[in-house]
């Protein structure tokens, strides 16, 4: 039978409304006095309602042994002043009923007043194995929950980003909850053993502290898809919200999937959110694993598409290995599965390699449509406004985003770059202390940041800033070219040539973007060879040629035919 330790907060019945959290007796919303042993006597009935509490257990919660205390009296005075309070008589009782030597039951009838659950937060599943090798399984399965909640539209689900933060954080859940300001929090364990897996988990009111529900699962690890959906209904029909028939239908769609490409997935997803450029190509890797062992798998073609898309744009790739590729697998996750992650995906490759602004905004939109509270959609949205120099919808689109992962650097940094396209300078840098704030060790907000300094000629700032995210990256030869560039703003030539001279060494063994060496020379105030590189660059489809309209650093070349000429094929090719 349901009770007054699970989710209520008020429990009403006739008149009468008992407040847990205030400790007080109502009539018609007006406070009944009563002394402190009735009141207590009445919250122990109204715990169990209908079943007898013994004058024993009565006697040991309210007055304990080393209380000298006439007990009988106690108890008798404390059911006489309850049932004067509630205008009940032993005779006749409509509330509080006496089984002769035995004890007290309610036999009221209840109403209850359940806390509205609106927000949730999922902390990091524990892996009960203490095999390090195995933490990326707990955090992807943390991940695949979170994802599922996040379907539900009436709840707003704290993004894996900042639940990742509290990994290991051994504090008081209430206090978690306040931080996040969610109205529960879901929290569990993991432990797998061969292909079995055990998830245990359970479901908190945040602010009483109080476990509502919980639940343990063993499937086979092909069931992990299902499993997750599973979870999600069953979190949604304790905290009383309705489904949708889209929803429903979302959460009901899931299929077994190969136990060795779910596995391969998983770890795909753990290094693409290191979002460096070694853990990009393991989770590339991992991710064609997964499409080998089981064509169908939707999200292991969506989880491709990201990584590709991600190494076209920071040059880890060639166009063709990287936004070409992520189109492609894009539209074949859509094709077996239309979710928003994989329209956004498709979204990214299209902009970076078709250079098509208005079909990739389409791709944007559907993907927000299916899911309003994919942050990622909302930041590549806020990338392709930009680029379309709607700035105003820009900042919205990304403002919306930080606001679903506060905790997120690469969407902060995101709101910096864009900062700088629409040379707001004062606003990128602002922007980058504060994702720095968040990590100092975030290399991609220090190669950002440096663009400001250098626009707005702060040489030797751009040139710090540009020094660190190298360090920080290993040597990513995105942030090296922009040192290139800082050092030739600096007028420090003989460095900038240094550098030009190690990206055109480079681009004899690997792929060298051309527009990164376009960017020096235009620097070095040298434009025919900055516009041989911008020709090279649409050649090779350059994944930056779709910021080229609004790019400040190429604002030297606008006034020249050939610069306007090239403008205009980038835009035609779409």
């Amino acid at each position: 039978m349901e009770d007054f330790r699970s989710s209520q907060v008020n429990v009403r019945f006739g008149a009468f409304e008992l407040s847990k959290d205030a400790g007080e007796l109502r009539k018609d919303k007006t406070k009944i006095r009563l002394q402190e042993q009735p009141l207590q006597v009445l919250r122990i009935l109204l715990e169990e309602p209908g079943q007898v509490v013994t004058r024993e257990e009565l006697r040991q919660r309210i007055w304990p042994s080393d209380t000298f205390v006439d007990f009988d009296h106690g108890i008798n005075n404390a059911i006489q002043r309850l049932r004067e309070a509630l205008g009940d008589t032993a005779e006749t009782p409509r509330y509080v009923e006496t089984l002769p030597r035995r004890g007290y039951r309610f036999i009221g009838k209840i109403e209850r007043e359940t806390q509205k659950f609106r927000s949730l937060a999922v902390l990091p599943l524990e892996n009960l194995s203490r095999d390090p090798e195995q933490e990326y399984f707990a955090a992807g399965l943390t991940e695949a929950l979170i994802t599922s909640l996040a379907k539900v539209s009436a709840l707003r689900v704290v993004s894996r980003t900042t639940a990742m933060r509290y990994k290991g954080a051994h504090r008081p859940l209430p206090e978690i909850a306040r931080e996040l300001q969610v109205d529960g929090i879901v929290e569990g364990t993991v432990l797998r053993s061969g292909e079995r897996v055990r998830i245990s988990a359970q479901l908190i009111e945040a602010r009483t502290d109080m476990h509502l529900w919980a639940e343990s699962y063993e499937r086979d690890l092909r069931d992990m898809l299902t499993l997750h959906s599973e979870v999600a209904r069953a979190i949604a029909k304790e905290i009383e919200i309705t489904l949708t028939p889209r929803e429903q239908m979302q959460l009901g769609a899931s299929r077994p999937v190969d136990p060795a490409a779910y596995e391969a997935y998983l770890k795909g997803r753990h290094h693409w959110n290191r979002r460096s450029g070694d853990g990009l190509k393991k989770a590339l890797d991992y991710f064609q694993q997964a499409i080998d062992k089981d064509p169908t798998y939707a999200a292991a073609y969506a989880g491709l598409a990201d990584c590709a898309g991600i190494a076209g744009f920071y040059g880890f790739a060639s166009p063709a290995e990287g936004c070409g590729k992520a189109k492609g697998a894009a539209r074949k996750a859509i094709e077996i599965d239309d979710t928003a992650e994989a329209r956004a995906s498709l979204g990214w490759a299209v902009m970076h390699y078709d250079w098509d602004l208005l079909a990739a905004e389409r791709e944007f939109q559907q993907a927000i449509q299916l899911n309003p509270r994919y942050a990622t959609a909302h930041q590549w949205y806020g990338h392709c406004l930009g680029c379309m120099g709607r700035f105003d919808d820009a900042f919205a689109e990304l403002k919306y985003a930080i606001q679903l992962e506060p905790l997120s650097l690469i969407i902060n940094t995101s709101y910096t770059g864009i900062s700088w396209l629409g040379r707001q300078w004062d606003q990128a840098i602002e922007q980058t202390q504060k994702t720095l704030e968040l990590d100092p060790s975030f290399a991609a907000a220090w190669w950002i940041g440096a663009r400001p300094y250098a626009s707005k000629r702060i040489p030797e700032a751009a040139i710090a800033y540009s020094q660190e995210a190298i360090k920080l990256s290993g040597g990513n030869l995105f942030f090296v070219a922009d040192l290139g560039h800082a050092y030739a703003a600096a007028g420090k030539r003989d460095e900038a040539l240094e550098v030009l001279g190690r990206l055109q060494e480079t681009s004899k063994q690997r792929y060298v973007n051309a527009c990164f060496i376009a960017n020096i020379y235009v620097a070095l105030n040298e434009n025919e060879e900055a516009l041989q590189y911008l020709e090279n660059a649409y050649q090779e489809r350059s994944a930056w040629m779709a910021y080229l309209e609004m790019d400040p650093w190429f604002d030297p070349l606008r006034s020249d035919r050939r610069f306007q000429d090239l403008l205009r094929r980038v835009k035609s090719r779409s």
